[in-house]
């Protein structure tokens, strides 16, 4: 069988790695944006654990089951598949001490194709580089999120309650807080349908609508944050869809606010969603957390999002409102939309392309809701996007470049209007140019800066040597 090996090295000692790969968020956070993964059942590392998921063939997806065996407890564990789209698949994974604060992970794989006779001369171009590309993408996450961690390691961990942790980006944020060794508690509704892999998890249930807590309580918990709101961009706008969308934001977050301002023992901190629509559509003027607020459809809904937040700063509640911009991944909002169009061949202008896109990372908008978390003379209004927002035109040039298809194929602002209506206008025809100011003056240092540099982390398209 083929065999391939992969060193990974780590500014941390072997007993924070092993802790990091061994945490309930480690699969979630440890899986590639671009590889359409469902985790399903994730193993603890002891022997005959099974970890459990779905991995995207294409348009299909498939099964995988794996069975971890020989765990040494911070030396080595070893997965098989036992079920999956391979003929065979055992992974090593040894964890080897390189100095006091440095370790390394040795992988070693032997695997084969389903038809053996065809994984010599196939590999090259269906497995290798895919390899290559995944184990980068791993060494770079687990080594930021340790980064991450250790920046406020000699502070307490919090007991946090997260409302929307079945969305896009609650997700990642409860497997990356869990990572780090913090008590996470999920806030659903009745109707909720947690991931599989988060099935066994804690969980306090709530009507959002009217603020009745059915099961468990609000009070106790250290830091609340709320993310939860109908998708903005999952259809097309019309009077239902607009009231919905306003409903599922400024009554739950007024309810939630007015019940942890009642709590016996409150949360020292409350950090509550927001967007940059918040600036409603302002073309090349430059925005901070000073600027005013739009007027749009837009930013109405933002004003009344943030204002419902009030009563618990108002409790003397250490209050953070995240005026979150375009998450730029795969896995989900725009980029996921634009990558069949940009794929082929079809990414370009669009109404002209001038207007600004205000983007951030996945990693960046997970690493800054932990940093304003942990630190505790943050309050008020922070923008979550990267410092060097960019036109759309240039933000479709950069994405074709990464998938190397062309993007010159210009979408008059009209067409937009008659396939999408005003939700195609709000979220693309209209812009912001929004700045970081308030995150980067308390010292929060970005993963990703450039937009070329995140496009090829997450797609899975790094120049490696």
């Amino acid at each position: 069988m083929p065999r391939y090996q992969h060193t990974a090295t780590f500014d941390a000692p072997v007993e924070e790695v092993w802790a990091w790969y061994d945490s309930p968020g480690a699969f979630r956070r440890v899986m590639p944006e671009w590889e359409g993964i469902t985790p399903l059942q994730a193993g603890a590392l002891v022997n005959e654990a099974r970890t459990k998921f779905k991995v995207s063939l294409g348009p299909m997806k498939r099964l995988w089951v794996a069975r971890h065996y020989n765990v040494i407890h911070g030396e080595v564990f070893h997965d098989v598949m036992e079920k999956g789209p391979f003929g065979a698949w055992d992974h090593e994974h040894r964890f080897v001490p390189t100095g006091e604060n440095t370790s390394e992970i040795h992988d070693i794989i032997d695997w084969k194709l389903p038809l053996h006779p065809l994984t010599f001369w196939t590999a090259p171009f269906t497995v290798k580089g895919r390899m290559k590309q995944m184990f980068a993408y791993r060494s770079t996450r687990v080594q930021s999120d340790l980064a991450r961690i250790r920046e406020f390691s000699h502070l307490p961990r919090h007991r946090i309650l997260i409302s929307g942790s079945t969305g896009l980006i609650g997700m990642q944020l409860c497997a990356f807080l869990s990572a780090a060794g913090h008590d996470v508690t999920r806030l659903v509704r009745p109707s909720t349908t947690l991931p599989s892999d988060a099935v066994k998890e804690n969980t306090v249930v709530w009507n959002d609508q009217t603020g009745e807590v059915i099961s468990g309580s609000l009070d106790g918990f250290d830091t609340v944050i709320h993310l939860a709101g109908a998708g903005i961009g999952d259809r097309r706008w019309n009077a239902k869809r607009k009231e919905l969308i306003s409903k599922s934001r400024s009554i739950p977050t007024r309810n939630l606010a007015e019940h942890l301002a009642r709590c016996e023992n409150p949360p020292a901190t409350f950090i509550s969603g927001s967007a940059t629509g918040f600036y409603g559509n302002r073309f090349n003027e430059t925005l901070d957390e000073s600027s005013e607020a739009g007027k749009n459809y837009l930013a109405t809904i933002c004003q009344e999002w943030e204002s419902a937040a009030q009563p618990a700063a108002d409790a003397g509640i250490r209050t953070v409102w995240i005026r979150t911009g375009l998450v730029v991944t795969p896995m989900g909002g725009a980029l996921k939309k634009l990558l069949l169009p940009s794929q082929l061949g079809g990414g370009g202008p669009v109404a002209g392309g001038r207007q600004y896109y205000s983007w951030i990372s996945l990693d960046d908008q997970i690493y800054a809701i932990h940093h304003l978390m942990m630190t505790q003379s943050c309050s008020g209004p922070f923008n979550l996007t990267a410092p060097t927002p960019v036109t759309q035109k240039i933000f479709a040039k950069t994405l074709g470049r990464v998938l190397r298809r062309p993007a010159f194929m210009p979408l008059p602002g009209f067409v937009l209007k008659i396939m999408f209506g005003e939700m195609g206008k709000a979220l693309v025809i209209d812009g912001q140019r929004v700045l970081p100011k308030r995150l980067e003056e308390i010292g929060y240092r970005f993963e990703h800066q450039d937009l070329e540099s995140c496009l090829r982390q997450c797609l899975g398209k790094q120049r490696l040597p």
